[in-house]
């Protein structure tokens, strides 16, 4: 009896855990239906699918199909944009692969200049200056392979090379450079390039820089601080933008991709692997982070169409040297918007007889272009004559007030020799000054011509009153 007692205990036990199982279930069954409404239809789904006839099964198994890859693309849509934009040219690559397809589009640039310094006594000595940039593959020709870059890359240089994706380095002459805009093209002999770099090297593809987006994810390749090519990536941080304390008149993009010293010149691209922009500039402070600034490309294409295609210069000597026959005041960007004159240099006396009042050049007018390069200052444009020499055809692209307003104008002009217009030359006259420094101040009283007068006051004296308070000085 005992035995028999026992068993039907036990039974009575689990059939009541039974039932209370089964209840709690059902009831947590029945919650969560209510709440989550898609449980329930999951596990009738899965029912059917094992149950069902084979045509509601085969309809059964698409939608289930399709409800899988949603799933499976709303969680993991940064890598199928990845793996999207690796496989689809129209949706981009990934930044692995457009650094492997962009770097050999890309160089290294040194500069080599020469700089005039001072010491504390005052003696002067020259020094070589040594600068890195970086450049653009641009086009090739049958005698040139060309590069775009900055203006400020290849300043005043006495030698420049290029470092090219093998590691070879050959040497560089510039075709043109227009500083206003901060752009030049430079020229590579294709003689003097081995094949096996011809073979690694590619030109860049041109992109719409119109197109941007802000937000729109950008890639920088450059010689980032002369370490040789390096890659960074951001976005577009903004568009339009003007760089603080810079007179130019360009609509800069702003990026946060790191530029450094060393990238100016370098690609800005999209990830298409379009050259979208020409790294320019960035903000260096201790309170600024992730602020660079490139050229748009569609800003930059009717400048470097014009370098490209000129004749590769080299300096003229003093004696065969052309010359304008003007004098001239620099108008920059904050004068220019001030009193509504455009930028570049006001000819404050055109000389009589010389080239430029042969060509109809007039007191009052202002240049905006030597020979298609814009100039905005004396200095700018004395620097682009030393490779002109006497007799050359160039023509001057400059603005003239009529009816109120300024309209743009084109002349051509010969050059002549500095004898032959009465200039004295600009090198003497920094000399004489220069010898002028180290001279005694005497009784202090100003220093006058052998006529008593101040050719400095005169000067001054002539300019228009709006310019009278800004700088000014002498142009051939």
């Amino acid at each position: 009896m005992g035995f028999w007692k026992k068993l039907g205990i036990g039974a009575a036990i689990g059939v009541t855990f039974g039932v209370t199982a089964a209840a709690g279930f059902l009831g947590i069954k029945t919650v969560a239906e209510k709440i989550l409404p898609n449980t329930h239809f999951s596990a009738e789904f899965e029912a059917e699918e094992i149950k069902g006839g084979d045509d509601k099964n085969e309809a059964k198994e698409e939608k289930k199909a399709e409800s899988t890859q949603t799933k499976k693309v709303e969680n993991a849509t940064l890598t199928k944009a990845v793996d999207t934009v690796v496989n689809d040219p129209e949706a981009g690559m990934s930044v692995t692969e457009l650094a492997k397809n962009n770097l050999p589009s890309v160089v290294s640039i040194t500069n080599t200049s020469v700089q005039t310094l001072r010491d504390i006594w005052g003696r002067s000595g020259q020094y070589q200056n040594v600068s890195r940039g970086s450049g653009i593959i641009i086009g090739q020709t049958d005698d040139e392979l060309l590069i775009a870059t900055n203006s400020h890359v290849v300043s005043d240089s006495v030698s420049i090379t290029v470092g090219f994706i093998d590691d070879e380095i050959y040497d560089a002459t510039v075709k043109g450079a227009d500083k206003y805009i901060d752009l030049a093209v430079i020229g590579v002999k294709m003689s003097d390039i081995k094949q096996d770099t011809l073979d690694q090297i590619k030109v860049a593809v041109i992109g719409d820089s119109d197109s941007l987006q802000v937000g729109e994810q950008v890639v920088a390749i450059g010689n980032a601080i002369g370490y040789g090519q390096s890659v960074t990536t951001g976005i577009v941080s903004a568009l339009n933008r003007d760089i603080p304390d810079d007179d130019v008149d360009t609509a800069y993009i702003q990026t946060d991709a790191a530029i450094n010293p060393g990238n100016s010149g370098g690609a800005l691209l999209n990830m298409k692997g379009e050259v979208i922009g020409i790294n320019a500039a960035k903000i260096a402070s201790t309170y600024v982070e992730g602020i660079g600034y490139a050229i748009p490309m569609n800003v930059a294409e009717p400048t470097i169409d014009t370098l490209m295609n000129r004749t590769a210069r080299e300096k003229v000597d003093e004696d065969k040297a052309g010359y304008l026959g003007i004098t001239g005041v620099s108008v920059d960007a904050s004068t220019s918007k001030m009193y509504g004159i455009p930028e570049g240099i006001y000819l404050q006396e055109v000389i009589e007889d010389g080239p430029a009042e042969e060509a109809g050049l007039l007191k009052g007018d202002i240049i905006k272009k030597f020979d298609g390069i814009s100039v905005s200052s004396i200095a700018e444009l004395r620097e682009n004559m030393d490779y002109y020499e006497a007799g050359e055809k160039v023509d001057v692209e400059f603005c003239r007030q009529e009816d109120g307003e300024y309209k743009e104008k084109t002349v051509s002009v010969t050059l002549t020799t500095k004898d032959k217009v009465g200039i004295k030359d600009e090198r003497s006259e920094e000399k004489d000054t220069e010898k002028r420094e180290g001279e005694p101040e005497g009784n202090g009283e100003e220093r006058e011509n052998s006529n008593g007068e101040d050719p400095g006051r005169d000067y001054y004296n002539s300019l228009p009153d709006e310019l009278k308070e800004f700088f000014f000085g002498f142009g051939r």
